[in-house]
């Protein structure tokens, strides 16, 4: 038997001090701050007012009658980096947006709804369950001056009579209201995992002619999306590929010229154009520093780099790209990946130039900005570094996952498998998952890679690959024609079925079978290495 907190806190914790209950209704003072509770219908809101005192963090505990007990799993405050997993109670670790509880019958979840106004993280105990709400404006105190904010709408379910994959799906459904979707399955190629930046406007034209060779007689098209290394700063004025530098300004490089031109020419070849922009990253010489943070990235709090930001995916938008990549959209932001994130999402001591909004807020203010200008070109937006849960219902699809790799099989098996087993209850119901590409390269064994598009082709989340034509012979390219044209339909998704064993699993079940995939070769696999090409007996 578990218990829902669809009532209010026993104890609430406004910046390090337990706050006194001013009235039975809900309401909790402490030094200016007001937090108050309402139940509505079956969400509690949580909002939170002040004037001149600076917020930084809220929580609020709720008394559990029965013991908890069980698997655990939560989420991820951006990407996963093949660390998600079902694993025992642990009063001390931080479970961002939503955490869910299964007993070996019934799966009980405690979640906020999309797009909450504070970063949400989750910590559970035998005895009960704590919401920590972190409502900074970077890394110091938001300053609301009187605005009352609704922080948060608290969700918590119990599902019986499903297994604990079916009440993930439930419980992100009840999440999510809204999600914007794309009305048709996306699927096609991305030149990262083959190129890694060396590209040139003719290398994607035969990229395109290549997928669109391999899709031939597919109703619905491919997309080739153009990732980093086509604008000004990838290349320096000598010609040589710059390894560091990967920001704006959003002017192409002399390897691929009009970008207008250029997806002309694709759609022309029967594939959609997509492209890859890294927005808060820009050092275009017109930028005043006053719209910079200390760390150089843009500041999205101002409303200028906002316009600065809409206008780049307008004139994407205008050159005929149909779906914008998004990256490094949390990094630029906080300043941190997710992995180095654990309790706090940001370090102490800074701010944005706006300071009366949560970083929350400005984060779903910047996706929201993102979709208004990509809408009026009819763009899908995908976001990549992105937080999935401040980005549901403003992104058509999102990468789930920390980079999958075309040089080491590692990388893919651990970033890419985890996060497509672990956040395909997301898929359909936050937006559409992507848990990056097949790269297909010499450095990888085709024989653990296939197994990897395979999976991908068939459950039914959004598929891309990374291949240079000519480089496959003639059954990988037919088994690859087979997966792009699986991909290319709607199908119902997979269901990872040892997934509360491994953090990797291995059996599925695919349209109505068990399948098991072989993952690991016969050496196992390597803690260490680095992203380089591996001789054949190198371990």
């Amino acid at each position: 038997m578990f218990d829902t907190i669809q009532r209010n806190p026993d104890i609430v914790i406004i910046n390090g001090i337990e706050a006194w209950q001013k009235s039975p209704s809900g309401r909790y003072d402490v030094e200016g701050i007001s937090v108050e509770t309402e139940l509505q219908g079956d969400r509690l809101s949580v909002y939170l007012s002040a004037k001149s005192t600076q917020v930084k963090r809220v929580k609020l505990r709720w008394h559990l009658a029965e013991k908890l007990r069980g698997r655990v799993l939560g989420d991820a405050w951006e990407r996963a980096y093949g660390d998600l997993e079902w694993q025992s109670i642990n009063p001390f670790r931080s479970l961002p947006w939503y955490v869910l509880v299964h007993d070996g019958g019934d799966t009980v979840g405690y979640g906020v709804m999309v797009r909450p106004r504070a970063m949400c993280a989750w910590q559970l105990d035998p005895e009960g369950v704590t919401l920590c709400l972190d409502v900074r404006n970077g890394g110091d105190g938001v300053i609301l001056n009187g605005r009352r904010l609704l922080a948060a709408r608290v969700v918590s379910k119990v599902c019986t009579g499903i297994d604990a994959f079916d009440a993930a799906r439930d419980f992100c459904k009840a999440m999510c209201d809204d999600p914007i979707l794309p009305t048709k399955p996306v699927y096609g190629s991305n030149n990262w995992y083959y190129a890694y930046g060396h590209s040139s406007a003719q290398a994607i034209l035969d990229e395109a002619e290549y997928m669109a060779k391999l899709t031939q007689g597919l109703e619905n098209r491919p997309y080739v999306v153009i990732d980093d290394g086509w604008q000004q700063g990838r290349y320096k004025l000598d010609g040589a590929f710059e390894e560091v530098y990967n920001g704006g300004p959003w002017v192409s490089n002399r390897r691929f010229g009009d970008m207008q031109a250029l997806a002309g020419q694709m759609a022309r070849k029967g594939v959609i154009p997509g492209i890859w922009v890294r927005l808060l990253q820009d050092d275009s010489a017109d930028i005043p520093d006053a719209w910079r943070l200390a760390s150089g990235a843009l500041d999205p709090s101002l409303p200028e780099v906002v316009d600065h930001v809409k206008g780049i995916v307008d004139e994407i938008g205008r050159w005929g790209y149909k779906l914008l990549k998004h990256d490094f959209s949390t990094y630029d932001i906080t300043g941190l990946w997710g992995w180095q994130m654990g309790h706090e999402v940001t370090r102490d001591g800074w701010h944005f130039a706006d300071r009366s909004r949560t970083t929350a807020e400005i984060i779903v203010d910047f996706y929201r900005a993102i979709l208004e200008a990509a809408a009026r070109h009819d763009m899908l937006v995908l976001g990549c570094n992105a937080v999935g849960h401040l980005g549901a219902g403003l992104m058509h699809l999102n990468r789930v996952g920390e980079d999958t790799s075309g040089l080491v099989w590692e990388k893919t098996l651990q970033n890419g498998v985890n996060a497509l087993a672990f956040r395909l209850p997301q898929h359909g119901t936050f937006f559409d998952v992507d848990a990056d590409c097949m790269g297909i390269t010499a450095h990888i064994d085709w024989s653990l890679n296939r197994q990897w598009g395979e999976l991908l082709s068939k459950s039914g989340t959004s598929m891309f690959v990374s291949v240079a034509p000519g480089t496959l012979s003639e059954d990988q390219e037919d088994a690859l024609r087979k997966m792009l044209s699986f991909n290319s339909l709607p199908r119902e998704i997979t269901q990872p079925l040892d997934w509360q064993d491994t953090t990797i699993p291995q059996i599925w079940m695919i349209d109505g079978e068990v399948v098991r995939y072989h993952w690991y070769g016969t050496r196992g696999v390597r803690v260490s290495y680095d992203e380089t090409p591996l001789s054949e007996n190198d371990d």
